[in-house]
């Protein structure tokens, strides 16, 4: 699938899940202000992606937050299986620590098959972090502290996404995560 596709599949979920059913409270000021990079990478193998996945941190690094606030590095072609993806993530925070940026950055996981711990499969509430494609998503410090700062009960919002999933009900949280797919075509049905 081309890039242009894949960004436009992983925007519209953004604007449709992310933001628009306030999962994420910081997401919106980002968005509207163009200040969100999606960028996509052709890794097909771990070691492939860890190299993009620098990548982006260094431009990110070089990067004014009033140009890019975040990134989301979507990567289609690898780490299709969550658990593997999953255990990829303390790779991601070790490249973090090489380069020197743990506490500048932070890596949040999203992915088609994502599962918290102690849930099961198809619980309405892994669709918090379900994207139409696996992805890890960079994050400023700063810009994540200041959103704390500013978010009467932090604390909540976990919570708060998953009775707000629940309410739902999978058949709506799925259907909503489908909408995405609607710019192009569906992984499952290609």
């Amino acid at each position: 699938m081309d890039h242009e596709t894949l960004i436009a599949q992983t925007r519209a979920w953004v604007e449709t899940v992310i933001i628009g059913l306030n999962l994420c409270p910081f997401a919106a000021r980002p968005a509207r202000a163009n200040r969100i990079r999606y960028a996509v990478s052709e890794a097909g193998t771990p070691a492939e992606l860890a190299e993009d996945l620098i990548r982006e941190l260094e431009l990110l690094e070089s990067s004014s937050p009033d140009e890019i606030e975040t990134a989301l590095l979507i990567h289609p072609n690898t780490l299709q299986n969550f658990l593997e993806y999953n255990d990829f993530l303390e790779v991601a925070d070790t490249i973090l620590e090489d380069l020197g940026l743990e506490g500048e950055f932070q890596i949040a996981s999203f992915h088609p098959a994502y599962q918290f711990e102690g849930t099961e499969p198809e619980s309405a509430e892994n669709y918090t972090n379900r994207s139409p494609w696996p992805m890890l998503h960079l994050l400023r410090e700063a810009s994540v502290s200041e959103a704390v700062d500013l978010h009467p009960d932090i604390e909540s919002v976990p919570e708060e996404n998953v009775r707000k999933m629940e309410a739902l009900g999978l058949d709506a949280v799925r259907a909503l995560r489908e909408k995405a797919f609607e710019t192009g075509q569906h992984p499952d049905k290609g």
